[in-house]
């Protein structure tokens, strides 16, 4: 009797070992992830920050990741300075997700860069990088779909289904999100966090002329 894949092709030896280690390799992601879900709902964000670094998330602690926060990987994620991530975010994280300094996402926003092709005859996945530029502010239960850069300064509404790229400071809505406009602001300087303990204590080391010998 042969085994075969869920296409009824028939599978050798190797692919057959091929295919149990990878399940063994989905396994022990899927314990990480729920070990990181039960992470996201400690309430101290602090120690959230620790352990979703040692996770391989790279998120300063000048920047923090609300309660309720899910992932599917965890090691392509890079958040910049300043940033805010609401409650029950989800980032795909099976690609790179890179989000720049001073951004403001909004609770229960969805962040993919891994999806099925549905022109595909194997209905196989396809994956893409997604880039999120300095001060964006994405509102609450956006989704952004794999491969979409959104430009710096802009803004995305509520609700709004991102499926294109977004120039720097235009706003868009709807589902697919269309431009609605220009935001008034041109120069950006505004901080969207308050300085936390953490920070306060890198500035005054760092003041040090010893430290700065070693920066």
């Amino acid at each position: 009797m042969s085994i075969v894949d869920k296409q009824g092709n028939a599978l050798s030896s190797i692919q057959i070992l091929s295919k149990i280690l990878n399940r063994f390799s989905n396994m022990i992601l899927e314990f990480e992830m729920y070990v990181l879900l039960i992470v996201g709902y400690i309430p101290i964000s602090c120690i959230r920050t620790v352990i979703y670094r040692f996770a391989g998330i790279h998120i300063p602690f000048s920047s923090v990741i609300n309660s309720g926060a899910r992932f599917y990987s965890s090691t392509n994620i890079h958040i910049g300075n300043d940033c805010i991530i609401g409650e029950n975010a989800t980032f795909d994280g099976r690609d790179d997700i890179t989000i720049g300094d001073h951004v403001d996402i909004a609770s229960e926003v969805m962040i993919y860069n891994s999806q099925h092709d549905i022109h595909d005859p194997f209905f196989d996945a396809i994956s893409a990088p997604v880039t999120i530029g300095d001060y964006v502010f994405i509102g609450p239960r956006a989704i952004i779909l794999p491969g979409v850069t959104i430009g710096k300064g802009a803004v995305v509404a509520a609700g709004a289904v991102v499926t294109k790229d977004v120039m720097a400071g235009t706003i868009v809505g709807g589902i697919p999100a269309k431009s609605l406009g220009k935001r008034k602001l041109k120069e950006y300087s505004y901080r969207v966090r308050r300085i936390g303990p953490f920070e306060v204590l890198r500035n005054f080391f760092s003041s040090f002329p010893l430290s700065q010998k070693y920066r």
